[in-house]
């Protein structure tokens, strides 16, 4: 006979031990955080540099984001991704990061609701005009895809969609949610930092200066202590992490290259913009203009290090455009934007943290940049032009009427050329093998060192326009005639930040979100198919599932009844 006492007490103690296995189990899990992600890419993953930066900060954080509201599904997706990335940033800074998200559309009044969005535009969050299409009408809305980070009294404005724009919306969000890491954790970084890295403009050989570097230098104040450095007299070089040297025209003294080669052996890092060619917009207009190599005074060592800027100048057919008259109606002057060979618009990058994801740039007047040998060093071309490119050997004319002729596409089949070099590893000095210029300290003289160097065959990338109205700096890579703002300054910041940042904060612009989207033509041509299994099937296990489990229950308490029946003729 079945002792349904006994059967009870054994389901209530394994209940128990069921309990207190969970809580056991918890108590423990406490003890050691940690957090499993299941996904191929590791998606949900933050990189131990960020896990570090979280893990310091000695004050909460405050974001508010401006994903609220009724978005389409794109910005709903990018919603939840930032969500995800803020939850997994709170977790990992013990509780100090708080987020909210906010809708700018629900200001009251029409008039607070303008003051609002003008605040927010202020602080570096553009509004983006979004069309989409539902129930058969369109709509626009204006939605703000940015945030703002609060921390220790200090506020710092986030651009939540970035991306190359040649590609499409979904890819452009989808490149937005790859580099929301690196976006939030750059900000709340700038923000806490107390030690700021020091940056030198080098000066003393015609490099940009005053309004035409005005953008440059401000966006690297947000970040580091920048100064002037001329290399005739700064006494020590030691203090700067890192030396930009920004389209020199006249040459540099043998000592001055010393001490730049010297820096670099002492761990110093270099980002170089060099115009090879002397051409400029401003004679353009003589049919007979010739460009002419510049002499620098720096090739022999760029040649050492492992790159050779040639003296050549690069046409692409993928371009900006140029305004050029061609054309006079009732004495007015007809004037048509046409592409300019010599200013190609750069699309094409390597993949690299510095590079990745990364909209186009403004080049001017650039040349093409060889690798050579050089032992211990590894090189990463980081910039190409389109495979429609051609390459134009010194001396180059440069006239703005070669533009109304005709340009043969077969002239261009020259592509990809590339236009800068990332340089890295243990560099061997200019001088281990020469005598030191005059004056010199042999005493602290390293024949070798590990550093890094970037390379542009452009000294022009780190030149903003100034506004033909107002006479004031533009943002740099702002294009006067087209509107659009290239990611110029972008492209620098982060190569500046892939020198200085020994963290590896910058690393985290690899990160990768796959896109697997449906097969739309077989969706259409399997419709019917897929709905009946996706309606059907379903009900179909569960009355197989109902049937099955009557079936046991019939089993189970026919052979029940039969036990107790033969007990009972037993007993009797």
């Amino acid at each position: 006979m079945v002792k349904y006492k006994t059967s009870i007490w054994g389901d209530l103690l394994l209940l128990a031990n069921g309990v207190m296995l969970a809580v056991v189990l918890n108590q423990v899990a406490s003890l050691y955080f940690f957090r499993l992600d299941l996904t191929e890419e590791k998606r949900f993953s933050i990189k131990q540099p960020t896990r570090d930066l979280l893990q310091k900060l000695d004050d909460d954080i405050y974001i508010e984001v401006y994903l609220e509201g009724d978005l389409n599904a794109g910005f709903r997706r990018l919603r939840k991704a930032v969500r995800e990335t803020l939850e997994e940033f709170r977790l990992y800074s013990d509780n100090k990061v708080h987020y909210t998200f906010t809708d700018p559309a629900k200001a009251q009044g029409n008039k607070a609701r303008q003051e609002f969005m003008a605040e927010l535009a202020s602080k570096g969050i553009q509004p983006m005009n979004v069309i989409d299409t539902r129930n058969g009408q369109r709509t626009e809305k204006l939605v703000f895809p940015g945030a703002l980070i609060a921390y220790a009294g200090a506020e710092a404005g986030v651009k939540l969609v970035k991306g190359n724009r040649a590609q499409g919306s979904e890819e452009v969000l989808n490149q937005s949610i790859e580099g929301l890491e690196f976006e939030f954790a750059s900000a709340i970084e700038k923000l806490s930092n107390d030690t700021r890295k020091h940056i030198g403009l080098i000066t003393g050989h015609g490099e940009l200066d005053g309004e035409r570097v005005t953008s440059l230098r401000n966006t690297l104040l947000e970040s580091y202590f920048v100064t002037d450095v001329n290399l005739s007299e700064s006494p020590s070089l030691e203090a700067y992490t890192a030396l930009i040297v920004a389209k020199p025209v006249k040459a540099f003294s043998e000592k001055e290259v010393f001490r730049m080669d010297q820096y670099v052996m002492h761990g110093g890092r270099l980002l170089l913009l060099i115009d090879r060619m002397e051409a400029n917009m401003d004679s353009i207009a003589r049919s007979s203009y010739y460009a002419f190599p510049y002499t620098l005074g720096l090739e022999d060592a760029l040649f050492h290090y492992g790159v050779r800027i040639n003296n050549d100048l690069v046409q692409d057919l993928v371009s900006i455009r140029w305004p050029v008259v061609t054309g006079n109606v009732n004495g007015k002057s007809q004037i048509t934007p046409i592409e300019w060979p010599f200013f190609p618009m750069i699309n094409h990058y390597a993949d690299h943290a510095i590079t990745r994801n990364l909209d186009a740039c403004m080049i001017r007047f650039a040349s093409s940049l060889d690798s050579v040998k050089a032992n211990g060093i590894r090189k990463t071309p980081l910039l190409f032009t389109s495979p429609y490119t051609r390459k134009v050997s010194a001396p180059v004319k440069v006239s703005v009427n070669d533009l109304r002729k005709e340009i043969k596409p077969e002239n261009f089949s020259g592509g990809p050329v590339v236009l800068s070099y990332l340089l890295e590893g243990k560099f061997s000095s200019l001088y281990k093998n020469r005598f030191l210029p005059e004056g010199s300290d042999s005493i602290a003289f390293l024949p070798q060192g590990e550093s890094k160097i970037i390379v542009v065959a452009d000294g022009d990338l780190a030149r903003n326009e100034i506004n033909l109205r107002t006479g004031q700096p533009q943002a740099l890579g702002f294009d006067n005639y087209s509107g659009y703002t290239f990611a110029n300054e972008e492209l620098i910041m982060n190569m500046v930040a892939y020198l200085t940042n020994d963290t590896g904060l910058i690393g985290t612009r690899n990160r990768e979100v796959k896109v697997r989207p449906l097969d739309k033509e077989k969706i259409r041509n399997s419709r019917t198919y897929l709905q009946s299994v996706n309606v059907v099937l379903p009900i179909l296990l569960i009355v197989l599932l109902g049937i099955g489990k009557g079936y046991r229950r019939k089993i189970k308490f026919s052979r029940f009844v039969s036990e107790r029946q033969v007990n009972q003729s037993v007993n009797k």
